[in-house]
């Protein structure tokens, strides 16, 4: 994999906090995003598992889902996305991602939040009888059982960044990072923990997620991770799993002014490409999480998790640009 710039932005405080963002938006598939390294350990998971056609899960907003379609395009293995609206959509909105789902050829099947598991189960039975042999990157039908699979994807990113830190002589007291399915932030903890690091993980949640499940997940993924590669985690591990849960705005894909505004600021300042989904949000996060913790001269590191089709969007849907 590609590693991917660490660059200073412009962060105007007067704390003395100086901030790096590490561009994983600029990773050359798919247009770029901490999905595409998840997506090719999905991918890889199934080519190692003998199966055939992929199923995918999330809403139409995912970036996940897009990387992992275009993953399959180019390989010619079917794809279907199962995908769900939120409680306050009757129907999935259309975002560059769910066009782009189009174009990429994915099959498409609506269902409610409440119907997933049940739509996973009828698509595998579907296609197993069909003569597929068909790999769901969640596990089972309820989305258990591959939690760790990509985990070593930020275990990578993990070094990449120590060994920027050393080159550079530079010590992140913070690495802040938009957390939805939690991939990253397992990776990124396990990384941590592997590699003995000093520094805070925030994972700042952008889902519809409680806390006690999201957390649940997390641990999963990371106990997975530890398991099959026959290593043993260090007791109390599990309080190095940072959630920030007060910076939702209500849920996955729910924003306000606010974010909009950080997302106008932070392009016109840095040229920085954020979304009011993922990166947009959890960049507003990360500047009330400063304030409100007093973080002090420091080095603060912020992963651009990417979604560069969702910020499109929103300066399509920004018709005024905040001047009202």
């Amino acid at each position: 994999m590609i590693q991917t710039p660490i660059q200073k932005l412009e962060f105007p405080n007067d704390r003395g906090v100086r901030l790096y963002c590490k561009r994983e938006d600029l990773l050359p598939f798919s247009l770029g995003g901490n999905k595409v390294r998840i997506g090719r350990a999905f991918f890889q998971d199934m080519q190692e598992k003998n199966k055939d056609c992929m199923i995918i899960y999330g809403n139409s907003r995912s970036n996940l889902c897009r990387v992992l379609a275009n993953l399959c395009c180019a390989e010619k293995i079917p794809c279907y996305m199962i995908c769900s609206s939120e409680e306050n959509e009757e129907q999935p909105i259309e975002t560059n991602n769910s066009r782009l789902m189009k174009w990429l050829g994915a099959e498409v099947i609506p269902c409610r939040k409440t119907e997933i598991a049940q739509t996973v189960e009828q698509t595998m039975n579907r296609l197993t009888e069909e003569g597929y042999h068909p790999y769901y990157i969640f596990g089972d039908k309820f989305g258990t059982g591959n939690e760790g699979t990509p985990v070593q994807a930020y275990v990578d990113g993990y070094r990449e960044i120590l060994a920027w830190e050393k080159e550079q002589n530079i010590s992140f007291s913070h690495i802040f990072a938009a957390s939805g399915t939690g991939s990253t932030q397992c990776g990124l903890v396990s990384g941590k923990l592997l590699e003995q690091g000093t520094e805070q993980i925030i994972g700042l949640s952008i889902s519809s997620r409680e806390y006690d499940r999201a957390t649940r997940i997390m641990e999963s993924g990371i106990s997975d991770y530890f398991a099959k590669n026959h290593l043993v985690l260090p007791e109390g591990w599990e309080s190095e799993l940072h959630l920030e849960m007060g910076y939702r705005q209500g849920g996955y894909g729910q924003y306000d002014e606010r974010i909009l505004q950080v997302i106008r600021e932070e392009f016109c300042r840095n040229g920085l490409p954020l979304d009011p989904t993922y990166t947009g949000k959890a960049f507003w996060g990360m500047k009330q999480y400063i304030e409100e913790h007093q973080l002090q001269d420091c080095d603060v590191l912020f992963i651009h998790t990417g979604g560069t089709p969702l910020f499109y969007d929103c300066i399509l849907n920004d018709t005024d640009g905040g001047k009202k």
